[in-house]
Order: structure tokens, then sequence, then C-alpha cells
């Protein structure tokens, strides 16, 4: 007995196979953007153990009014706060880890930063009463809620940022040197 054979129209094949390859190439698309390359904007190593280099980005940090909100010897997040306008908030929120190089000279300072947008979003409520006779009557008076809702929220990705915040953090820690070399010597 011979199969029956389903025919689809040329232009509804296309639409599919076009549908299907767009979403693949969307979710493909952001990794393709890691590079793991040498020349990473994320790292900058320095001279020190990895206590003073994460105390060299604390400072840097501070020195700019952001907010330390967690830190450990080798770890930090900080964030600040801006108002671009009055229904707009946006926040930058930094994570600082401090390694080692293994030499017992220098340590590697990895930083990453995202920029996250918020909005405000009102939601207005009204009020009802319920009459037994007249069953449930709206009335005009209400409340609105507002809140803030992220709308974006991205890794910021530029060099020009990081080595802003890197010459920052060796301003301090260079500091930190000089005094070292200041100090009476220990008895």
């Amino acid at each position: 007995m011979p199969r029956p054979r389903f025919s689809y129209p040329l232009p509804l094949i296309i639409a599919l196979s076009l549908g299907l390859s767009a979403c693949s190439t969307d979710k493909a698309a952001f990794y393709h953007q890691e590079e793991f390359s040498d020349t990473n904007a994320f790292s900058r190593s320095f001279p020190g153990t990895e206590k003073a280099v994460c105390e060299a980005a604390r400072r840097a940090l501070l020195g700019q009014g952001y907010v330390i909100s967690k830190t450990t010897e080798t770890t930090m997040d900080g964030n600040k706060s801006f108002q671009p306008a009055s229904d707009k908030h946006m926040e930058i929120a930094f994570h600082v880890v401090c390694a080692s190089n293994g030499n017992g000279k220098s340590s590697t300072m990895f930083v990453s930063a995202t920029q996250d947008g918020f909005a405000l979003k009102k939601s207005n409520t009204s009020a009802s009463l319920g009459v037994g006779v007249l069953g449930s009557v709206s009335m005009p008076f209400g409340s609105s809620d507002d809140s803030l809702v992220r709308v974006s929220s991205e890794t910021i990705r530029s060099p020009d940022f990081y080595d802003r915040f890197f010459g920052a953090a060796e301003r301090y820690l260079l500091v930190d040197t000089d005094e070292d070399d200041q100090a009476p010597p220990k008895k």
C-alpha cells in the first residue's frame, strides 16, 4: 500500500526555516562575543599582596562615592546610584576579586561592573464601595502606587572605563607603598 505524500507550500517551509534559524542565531550571539583573550579589560596586575591590592580598589571606589556593600580581604561589592531624569534611575555595581600571582610580589585585580536601568512605573488603584441594595459602586477617588522596575541590565564592556578605575586604584596603591617606605623602622 503506497504511503500518502504530504506537500507543504514553499512559503510555509521558508518561513519556518527562517524562524528557526533566527531563534538559534539570537541565543548563540552572546557566547560568540566572549573572546577569553590575553588583552582582557577586566583584569590588571599590580605590585603588592592581594590584600593591599583590594584595599586600593576599595579606596578607589570610596573616593568616587560608591557604597561598599560587601567586603572581605580579597573581594568586594560596591554600587553607586544616578538619577538622570525624575522617572529614571541608574545604578553601577562593581564586583572586585583580588588574587595572588603566586610569586609573593604581585597580585591581579579582577573587576566587572554592571549598569542597571530602572524606570518609575505607576499603578492606579480605585476604590469600590459595596452597598447592599444598590450593589457595588466605583468611586473616582483612588491612589497611585509608584515603584521602580528594572528595565535593563548590562555588563559594562568599555576598556576606557576599566582603565580609569585601575588608574585610580593604582594611585591609592602607590600612596600606601610610599607611606610604608616613610614609616619608621619597627624595633
